[in-house]
C-alpha cells in the first residue's frame, strides 16, 4: 500500500476509487465499506484509495476551543496512525492519503474541497461515503451536494448505510464504549479481531527489571487511549508464535503519573534466543484480550511489585482456562 502525506506527491495515482473518513479502529463497519470500495475500484480498473486525516478533526477542534477558553474534549483514540494504516493495508487498500487537519483545511468551502481535492488532486472516479458524511467548513457539505457535484465532475457517488452486528450499529463510538468498560470480547466482536496496539519497543528506566518483571515499553502517542488499565495480552513479533503476557496501559500513577501514556508488557514466557535485551527496537503488536482491573496507585514500590506478581498470576490463570 502506498502511504502519501498530502496530494502533491509524484507517486499518487492519476485516478482512483475513493472513500473518506477518520477510520478510527477500522472496525467491521469500516471493513464492509472498504470491501465495497475495492470491488468498485476493480470494476473501474483504478486503485482503491482512502483519504484520512491526522490529527483527528475532533482533536483539532477541541484544541481550538480550549485555546479560546472553552471547555472541550475530543473522543478517546482507538488506534494511532500506524495501526490504522496497517489495518487499511490488510483490508486490501492500495493507496492511503493522509492529510494534516489544520485551520486552513477546516476553513475550506465544500466546493473547493470537491474541486481541489477530489477532482484535481485525487482524480476520483468513484466516491463512497458513510450515511452521516459531512465535509467542508462548518460541515456545510453533505451527500446530496456531493452527488450533484459528481454529475458535473464526472465521478460516481454512493452512500453506504450503517453496518449492524446482532441488531446494533457498529461505530467507532461503540468500540470506544466497549474498551472504556473493559469489555474486550465486545470490542473484538465490533472490530472483527482482538483489540491491539503496535509500536517500537523503547528503552525505559528498567524499573520492571529491578522488580523482577521486565517489560516491553511502547509509547501510545495520544493523551486519551480508548482503553486503560491492566490486561491479559498476547505479544506478536518476538517469536514464531505469540507470547502470553500481562500489560499496563496508562500513566503509571505509582511511578510518575506524568500524563505520558505507556503500554508496558511483561511476557510470561521469554524466548532464550532473544537474550535479555532482544526486544529493544523491534516492532511488536500487543493484543489486549481480557481486562483484569483499572490502574492502581500503590503506596510503595514493594506494594507495586506484589501487585504485578498478582496480575501475572491472574494472567496465567486466565490463559489456563481460556478456550
Amino acid at each position: 500500500m502506498r502511504v502519501l502525506r498530502g496530494i502533491h506527491h509524484p507517486d499518487i495515482a492519476a485516478a482512483c476509487a475513493l472513500t473518506i473518513g477518520n477510520f478510527d479502529g477500522v472496525h467491521r463497519g469500516h471493513q464492509a465499506m472498504l470491501a465495497l470500495l475495492i470491488s468498485e475500484a476493480r470494476h473501474r480498473g483504478v486503485p482503491a484509495c482512502v483519504l484520512t486525516f491526522e490529527p483527528h478533526p475532533r482533536d483539532f477542534f477541541a484544541a481550538q476551543a480550549r485555546s479560546m477558553g472553552r471547555t472541550a474534549e475530543a473522543p478517546a483514540r482507538i488506534a494511532l496512525l500506524r495501526d490504522k494504516l496497517a489495518e487499511l493495508e490488510r483490508c486490501g487498500i492500495e493507496q492511503a492519503v493522509v492529510l494534516r487537519f489544520d485551520a486552513r483545511f477546516a476553513a475550506q468551502p465544500p466546493q473547493a474541497f470537491i474541486d481541489g481535492m477530489l477532482v484535481r488532486g485525487l482524480g476520483a472516479r468513484y466516491v463512497l461515503v458513510g450515511d452521516d458524511f459531512r465535509f467542508g467548513a462548518r460541515r456545510a457539505g453533505d451527500y446530496a451536494m456531493l452527488d450533484t457535484a459528481g454529475d458535473a465532475g464526472g465521478f460516481d457517488v454512493a452512500r453506504m448505510q450503517s453496518y449492524e452486528v446482532h441488531g446494533q450499529r457498529v461505530s467507532s463510538s461503540a468500540v470506544r464504549e466497549a474498551l472504556a468498560g473493559g469489555d474486550m470480547p465486545r470490542a473484538a466482536a465490533l472490530l472483527g479481531r482482538p483489540y491491539s496496539i503496535s509500536g517500537h519497543v523503547q528503552h525505559g528506566a528498567k524499573l520492571g527489571r529491578t522488580l523482577g518483571f521486565a517489560t516491553l515499553n511502547l509509547r501510545f502517542g495520544h493523551p486519551r487511549p480508548a482503553a486503560m488499565g491492566i490486561f491479559v495480552v498476547r505479544v506478536h513479533g518476538l517469536a514464531p508464535a505469540p507470547l502470553p503476557g500481562v500489560a499496563s496501559l496508562g500513566v503509571r500513577p505509582t511511578i510518575e503519573d506524568a500524563g505520558r501514556v505507556l503500554l508496558e508488557t511483561h511476557c510470561l514466557e521469554w524466548p532464550a534466543s532473544l537474550g535479555r535485551d532482544g526486544g529493544y527496537g523491534r516492532v511488536v503488536r500487543v493484543e489486549l484480550l481480557h481486562k483484569l482491573h483499572d490502574e492502581r496507585k500503590y503506596p510503595s514500590i514493594e506494594a507495586l511489585r506484589q501487585g504485578i506478581a498478582r496480575d501475572a498470576a491472574d494472567a496465567r490463570a486466565w490463559f489456563a482456562t481460556a478456550h
